[in-house]
């Protein structure tokens, strides 16, 4: 089985993987856990230059690095773990080139979507969970951890930019509605975890 979270920077969805996967494990499941772009030696490397504050990279560039560095992360890690009957978390996914260069860089959807199928070679998560909040709050959060560092060149994109992503999200999952669950990540932590775990218990057979 295939999970992801999806949420704007800063709205916990990392958090909430970590919890998932903390439970699957002391449950006897085998789990990989993923991050987008990453987890394979290419995709690290165009996560580097994505993030980087010292990139100038257009909103095409952009599109089609994050659709590189996935193609390379399904070839490579996820069709093979599928394949193997292994339980993928993974952290952001296809969602989000919709949602970012969709929606917030507002290129042209039609060849969004045609990258995104290019990308994924049509294997989408049976569950994706995204983890909403508004942009005031994944702000908050952000600051006040102290492990985060300098804000990346992602991160630096600004109010109306992080808007339209959420926007975006909120009419994926309208769209998608048996795939994508929205959570409401304005609340405790704990609290979201016991939603998810709520959710998983009702559509899939996993020992949460």
């Amino acid at each position: 089985m295939f999970i992801s979270f999806e949420g704007i920077d800063g709205s916990g969805k990392s958090t909430q993987l970590v919890l998932l996967r903390d439970v699957l494990e002391q449950a006897g499941s085998t789990v990989v856990t993923i991050r987008e772009p990453g987890a394979t030696l290419l995709s690290e490397s165009i996560r580097e230059i994505l993030l980087s504050n010292k990139q100038t990279i257009t909103s095409t560039a952009e599109l089609l690095l994050f659709s590189a560095a996935r193609t390379q992360l399904v070839e490579k890690v996820i069709e093979p773990a599928l394949e193997q009957g292994t339980l993928i978390l993974c952290d952001r996914y296809v969602d989000s080139t919709t949602a970012y260069q969709g929606y917030g860089r507002m290129l042209d959807m039609e060849n969004v979507t045609t990258c995104n199928r290019i990308a994924t070679r049509g294997v989408m998560p049976s569950v994706t969970f995204f983890i909403d909040v508004a942009f005031e709050q994944a702000q908050q959060r952000m600051h006040f951890d102290t492990g985060a560092g300098e804000p990346d060149r992602m991160e630096r994109a600004g109010r109306e930019f992080f808007e339209r992503v959420r926007e975006g999200y909120l009419a994926i999952a309208q769209n998608e509605p048996t795939r994508m669950v929205v959570i409401d990540g304005a609340r405790d932590r704990a609290v979201i975890h016991h939603d998810i775990l709520a959710v998983l218990r009702e559509r899939t057979s996993l020992p949460v």
